[in-house]
């Protein structure tokens, strides 16, 4: 659109997983799913673009996101319309100046609450925000444990791979002893997902 608004596709609260519309009875095409995904993409890539990863390379931020999702459709098999843009928004209320208002307005009620519950509230000590994580993890929606999931196995991947500047090795077992403790309350939601995770674990995890 020229103003650069963004068109309102129809029913995406009610999206469920067998790729039909609940509200309207309706079966949305694969034309409609796919806009929906593009014009998220599109809505991220917007409000990240000034945003870069902490590794050497800098990595521009919108490859995480979107590497979440990729996660989620090929090793997790998940298809669900609203998990795949929850995982594209994930971070957008919480690193950019994105609100939950526009998030409800853009994408519907349910993409929202799903984003809702894998925000951190930036206004409490770090600390306290990795603390919360551990103690909310199992109390989330299925939905927000697969993003969760799959955030995690992107970021500690990354962190394998690559360092982030200024990290010691100490801060970076930190990392995965922490990443480990809110998978734990994640568990039983994705075989798949779990199973590589703790590939990782294994490696970088003490077995006691």
């Amino acid at each position: 659109m020229e103003d650069g608004s963004y068109a309102q596709p129809r029913c995406i609260d009610t999206f469920k997983s067998n790729e039909h519309c609940g509200k309207c009875m309706k079966e949305l095409s694969k034309e409609e799913l796919l806009s929906f995904v593009i014009k998220c993409a599109n809505f991220a890539a917007k409000k990240h673009r000034n945003q870069r990863r902490k590794d050497v390379d800098q990595t521009p931020y919108i490859n995480h996101p979107l590497g979440v999702a990729n996660i989620l459709i090929q090793e997790g098999n998940v298809f669900e319309p609203i998990v795949i843009l929850a995982a594209i928004l994930h971070d957008t209320v919480e690193d950019t100046d994105t609100t939950f208002a526009e998030i409800e307005k853009e994408f519907g009620h349910r993409v929202c609450q799903v984003v809702r519950e894998v925000t951190d509230d930036k206004t409490l000590p770090k600390a306290e925000r990795k603390r919360l994580q551990i103690e909310h993890a199992p109390n989330i929606s299925r939905e927000a444990k697969l993003v969760k999931l799959a955030d995690k196995l992107y970021n500690l991947r990354d962190l394998e791979k690559s360092v982030p500047i200024g990290w010691t090795s100490e801060r970076v077992k930190e990392y995965f002893k922490w990443a480990k403790a809110v998978v734990d309350g994640c568990r039983q939601t994705n075989p798949a997902l779990e199973r590589e995770l703790d590939i990782l674990f294994a490696r970088h995890c003490d077995s006691s």
